[in-house]
């Protein structure tokens, strides 16, 4: 299995490999750290669990978040998705993607100004 990251409806960078992978960012107006870990799955994208490093904003953890190392963390109850669509607009730190204890913001790996960008499992 490989992760695919899709602009403009063609694979523009794919890491061979990958079966989770966590997608990190600053909330725009809050400025706090926010963290999702996903696993590709055969039905698409899971994710496992979320994390936020505070609250406000539109970011309150759910009930039954706990707090553990200075992040609320929980396990979302959504449904699988075959994809994660993702905008970049310019006026907050990039994403970062980490698979293997390793993260690297998006333009390390797509063109900066590359958005939005798609998400998806794909074959190797």
């Amino acid at each position: 299995m490989a992760l695919c990251l899709i602009v403009g409806g063609s694979v523009a960078a794919k890491l061979a490999g990958v079966v989770a992978f966590s997608l990190v960012w600053t909330h725009s107006v809050e400025k706090t750290q926010w963290e999702e870990d996903w696993r590709i799955g055969p039905q698409g994208l899971v994710l496992t669990e979320a994390r936020v490093a505070g609250h406000g904003a539109g970011m309150e953890p759910p009930p039954g978040a706990r707090l553990e190392g200075g992040f609320w963390r929980w396990r979302p109850n959504v449904p699988v998705v075959t994809e994660v669509v993702l905008r970049r607009s310019g006026a907050t730190a990039d994403w970062s993607l980490c698979t293997a204890g390793t993260c690297r913001a998006f333009d390390a790996l797509i063109p900066a100004d590359a958005d939005p960008v798609t998400l998806a499992g794909c074959a190797e």
